[in-house]
């Protein structure tokens, strides 16, 4: 089941490299948008995992946490700061497994 970020961006019209208009009339490219949305999505993994590791034990297995950044990666607007943020979330859910505390696989 996809999330509503995650329907948003697909959806989203900047997978067309379509651009949008702000409400003063002032255009920008809808890109900066998707990158905020995807900063935003990465934040919030990276919240939901730390919780989960550190506090609560996985209330959803890693893969679906591998499931949706793996997601990001697929829209095509990952840049190089967002790629090494997804790069060390899947990591950390790695270290996490290998270290017997994610049985939830």
């Amino acid at each position: 089941m996809l999330s509503p970020l995650q329907v948003m961006l697909s959806n989203h019209p900047a997978r067309n490299g379509a651009e949008m208009k702000k409400t003063n009339g002032e255009c920008f490219q809808v890109g900066c948008t998707m990158s905020n949305l995807i900063d935003l999505e990465i934040e919030h993994i990276q919240h939901a995992i730390s919780i989960s590791i550190e506090l609560v034990g996985p209330v959803f297995p890693a893969t679906y946490w591998r499931q949706r950044l793996h997601s990001l990666l697929g829209t095509g607007h990952v840049n190089k700061g967002q790629l090494g943020k997804i790069d060390s979330l899947l990591l950390m859910l790695d270290l996490h497994e290998l270290n017997g505390s994610g049985a939830n696989r």
